[in-house]
């Protein structure tokens, strides 16, 4: 019999350390990726849907190599062994991305990042549970300890990014997660002792199904014959879910799939049309770098009390089942863009605005994007150059406005009609705080469940499927960010209120389907 464990083994603080550097160096680049690429200076000059379609597939490849490498690590290498290796690619694609002014060894450093990730994330996680023995009450603690170094890691980047960037510039700041990677490779590989029993499942489970089977012949030889092929024992809730047909249940994750592609797509703005907004339209004295670790702060500062809150419903016997909590959390997502909308609305970004590059007398000369051009029907031709090459359009700047370089017009014409702009103005932060808390709620909704979800609700024969239709969902979700390249051509009010009726309009779906997903995932 194995002896129970009534305290955390070191382990699980070697897996927190290395996970937090290892979110450390990732979050560095996720806070800075979208800003750097349109950097003309530093970086390469990309428009904003430039910058937002780049983006799009970073982070969609990011979230579907997770499969890939959990596959590798189980058939091929082991944990302990992918995540080192995955760890290796990080550091050097980190170290790549400090090297200024090469957008091949830019591309090269992507795509090592996207494998390490595949190697690292899926398997660094899976070692959490292995820590424990099935059915133990410490495992849902650990993976509250370790999810809060996911958290500790993506708010302390952003914070050194801010720090660095400014001084020394982007690559420089890129290297700072370089340097975390290292510091996450240490940990683990210094302290292999610890988590070495938790490697490969597959192993392991080998050997618990050779003991148990030493043990029944030893009562019953008989038994010896049938102990691999024995149905595993259900309690009532898991009856309750065979009971339900395959189709009804498949059917559910299906309607779970389409909420949370849509979920991510509108979510994962934060490193992308939210940095833009943070950067450009705020009201404060730092970059849009900051703003992306107010989601990890919210999260660290909500996480306990909301479980708490969920135990307490619980023990009254009202808490939500889960896709109620999913429809709340689709319900906060929208309440943060219409949040947004009303700090657009505030500004005066009721039309597409673009930046000034200078200013002389009565005219303002402003950048405008090919694609917004296109989109927007602007056929007058430029009547300048910026020292960067860019094209600029003088604009008259109406009377009692003020205008300066740096700032930001709104454009009042229409296609083919004289451009004529009006004023915006940068809004409080307290905005976009408030809009990242609801958020961060309505994530805490619907994120924490993810795997555990499918695991049972999926009919077993099937179970590896819908893992992997969870992740495709995810990359689907991550890559349809690409929504962002509309940032220019819309505006900024009409972008936020666009993505909030998406995410209302979920909610609404799953308020229809309640019931009947209820009845197809009973007890979840």
């Amino acid at each position: 019999m194995a002896t129970a464990i009534t305290k955390h083994p070191r382990g699980l603080y070697v897996l927190f350390g290395t996970e937090m550097w290892e979110r450390f160096g990732f979050y560095t680049v996720n806070g800075m990726l979208a800003l750097y690429v349109r950097d003309a200076t530093q970086g390469f000059g990309f428009t904003n849907a430039q910058s937002a379609t780049l983006s799009s597939w970073y982070l969609g490849f990011v979230y579907f190599t997770p499969l890939l490498g959990g596959f590798i690590a189980d058939r091929f290498l082991g944990f302990r062994r992918s995540i080192m290796l995955g760890g290796l690619f990080f550091a050097a694609g980190y170290s790549l991305l400090a090297v200024p002014h090469s957008l091949a060894l830019f591309y090269l450093a992507l795509v090592l990042l996207v494998v390490g990730n595949g190697l690292f994330k899926p398997n660094v996680s899976s070692m959490v549970g292995n820590l424990y023995p099935e059915g133990s009450p410490l495992k849902d603690k650990a993976y509250l300890i370790f999810y809060m170094g996911i958290n500790v890691g993506a708010f302390l980047a952003p914070l050194i990014a801010e720090f660095i960037q400014p001084r020394w510039g982007f690559n420089i700041a890129f290297l700072a997660g370089a340097i975390g990677m290292v510091f996450a490779l240490v940990i683990f590989g210094l302290n292999q002792r610890h988590v070495r029993h938790a490697d490969t499942p597959r192993d392991r489970a080998r050997n618990d199904v050779r003991r148990k089977a030493a043990s029944a012949s030893r009562r019953d030889p008989a038994a010896v014959a049938v102990t691999e092929d024995l149905p595993p024992v259900l309690n009532e809730r898991a009856r309750a879910m065979q009971a339900v047909p395959e189709w009804k249940r498949i059917m559910a994750l299906l309607v779970i799939f389409a909420i949370v592609i849509v979920f991510w797509m509108i979510f994962h703005q934060n490193s992308i049309t939210l940095t833009f907004w943070a950067n450009d339209h705020t009201a404060w004295n730092v970059t849009g770098i900051l703003s992306n670790a107010i989601n990890p702060m919210w999260i660290i500062l909500l996480s306990l009390p909301l479980a708490a809150f969920w135990s307490w419903l619980d023990r009254k016997g009202l808490e939500p089942s889960t896709p109620a909590k999913m429809m709340i959390g689709m319900l906060l997502t929208a309440a943060s863009f219409t949040i947004l909308y009303f700090a657009a609305i505030t500004g005066g970004f009721e039309g597409p605005a673009f930046e000034v590059a200078e200013v002389s007398g009565d005219q303002a000369m402003v950048h405008i994007s090919p694609e917004a051009r296109e989109h927007l029907g602007i056929t007058v031709l430029p009547t300048a150059r910026s020292e960067e090459g860019d094209d600029l359009w003088a604009v008259p700047v109406p009377r009692g406005m003020a205008a300066e370089a740096g700032d930001f017009v709104r454009l009042d014409s229409g296609p083919g009609e004289p451009l004529v702009v009006g004023p915006t103005r940068d809004v409080s932060p307290w905005w976009l705080i408030l809009a990242y808390g609801v958020l961060s709620l309505g994530e805490l909704m619907l994120s924490p469940m993810g795997l555990a979800l499918v695991s049972k609700v999926a009919p077993i024969r099937m179970r590896g499927l819908m893992m992997g239709g969870w992740f495709a969902a995810t990359a689907i979700g991550n890559k349809l960010t690409a929504i962002g390249k509309y940032w220019d051509l819309w505006s900024h009010s009409s972008f936020f209120i666009i993505l909030a009726a998406m995410a209302g309009a979920m909610a609404v779906l799953l308020f229809v389907l309640l019931k009947p997903l209820k009845k197809a995932m009973p007890g979840v």
